[in-house]
């Protein structure tokens, strides 16, 4: 079997709003999410799907562009079964753009579980749990307004929320404690602060101001690249510190364990470069003691349904995780929905990633900038 074709095809899916006007965190507002739906055909009549999934400068139109570009002429031609080494010619090709690197994965992946009759938690090692418990993001809001918003998300079997802040101190402070009474002492209330804060002692004063809520834990209180300052912060506080932005690869986890930076680590698909990279961060910290969840930038329904089956066969998650993107959109862009329900988020059926790309509604949320060669079905979805 080999690769004949791909396609890059950039898309812009409407969020859905909170409180009736555009979600928003210390990341800025985001009315809608600029990703990219990866198409890979064979000469095997098999094709395969993934989802180029970014919320940082570099999203879906230049991350398309990457694929045609650079990534493209160097897999044109291969076994896409070779996964890992695919996954090591497109490092060599091109330096960074991991949500590339990742949305190519994904189908390929989507291919071999199709080739082999095997969804794709069954590649990755097999299960270890049926389904994923998941946190709920709470967007920026008055603190009676996110209050609420928690307590509706509660109402609908979530255990766990994640409050946004990187405002000032007295709101950010004001806010989780808003949220624990409106949730009760049994829900998990973590707090992410998306880089939002910009000095250590900034973040130890407004953490220990939050101490009196009983915060779960601190999701990246200071900008991704300062983990001596996450390592101060951590020795200061009674609150485990989550490492996200600091880690986007194995190499970055790495470095987060010996600097002692953080109790959790966030793990992402899209920036880790795909799968693989991702579940070699679940095993170093697995090594160094570190449990993991894993993040959402947020996805839609392809790239959820890959950190779905990533979450179902890794032993290192340990806490409630993000992988329901699909429920930030208005759309999810595949034609049967996932079941997530009740605070759970459960296995996809089929082999590969179990979904297919609802096509009509990709190319009605398709940016004007269309791939080289237009987008069409697989012969084999």
């Amino acid at each position: 079997m080999r690769i004949t074709r791909i396609i890059a095809q950039p898309v812009l899916v409407p969020r859905r709003q909170a409180y009736g006007r555009d979600a928003a965190s210390a990341l800025g507002a985001a009315p809608a999410s600029e990703h990219g739906i990866v198409t890979i055909e064979t000469d095997a009549g098999l094709t395969g799907h993934g989802e180029i999934c970014s919320v940082f400068s570099r999203r879906g139109r230049l991350l398309c562009r990457d694929v045609e570009l650079n990534l493209e002429p160097v897999l044109i031609g291969q076994d896409p079964r070779r996964i890992a080494a695919l996954a090591a010619a497109m490092d060599r090709a091109l330096e960074g753009s991991e949500p590339a690197k990742a949305g190519i994965e994904m189908a390929l992946f989507d291919i071999l579980g199709k080739a082999a009759g095997l969804p794709v938690y069954q590649l990755l090692g097999g299960l270890v749990r049926e389904r994923i418990s998941l946190s709920y993001s709470i967007p920026f809001g008055t603190p009676a307004e996110m209050a609420a918003f928690a307590r509706e998300r509660i109402a609908e079997g979530f255990r766990t929320v994640k409050v946004k802040v990187g405002r000032d101190r007295d709101t950010d402070v004001e806010t989780v404690r808003a949220v624990r009474e409106a949730v009760g002492g049994d829900i998990r209330v973590r707090v992410d602060a998306n880089m939002g804060w910009r000095t250590p002692n900034e973040a130890i004063g407004i953490i220990r101001a939050m101490e009196p809520s009983r915060p779960e834990m601190i999701e990246q209180p200071l900008p991704g690249h300062d983990l001596d300052g996450l390592a101060r912060v951590r020795a200061a506080v009674g609150v485990p510190i989550l490492a996200d932005e600091s880690v986007w690869t194995p190499r970055d986890a790495i470095a987060v364990v010996k600097r002692g930076a953080a109790d959790f680590v966030n793990v992402y698909v899209s920036e880790a470069g795909g799968l693989l990279k991702a579940a070699g961060i679940f095993a170093i910290c697995e090594a160094a003691g570190i449990p993991c969840m894993i993040g959402s930038m947020p996805e839609t329904g392809i790239g959820t349904a890959a950190q779905i089956h990533l979450g179902l066969a890794m032993n290192n998650l340990q806490i409630d995780s993000d992988t329901c993107g699909v429920l930030y959109h208005e759309i999810d862009l595949i034609e049967t929905p996932l079941r997530i329900e009740g605070g759970f988020a459960y296995p996809p059926q089929g082999p590969g990633l179990g979904v297919r790309p609802d096509h009509e509604a990709i190319a009605r949320h398709a940016l004007e900038d269309p791939p080289r060669r237009g987008l069409r079905a697989g012969p084999a979805d």
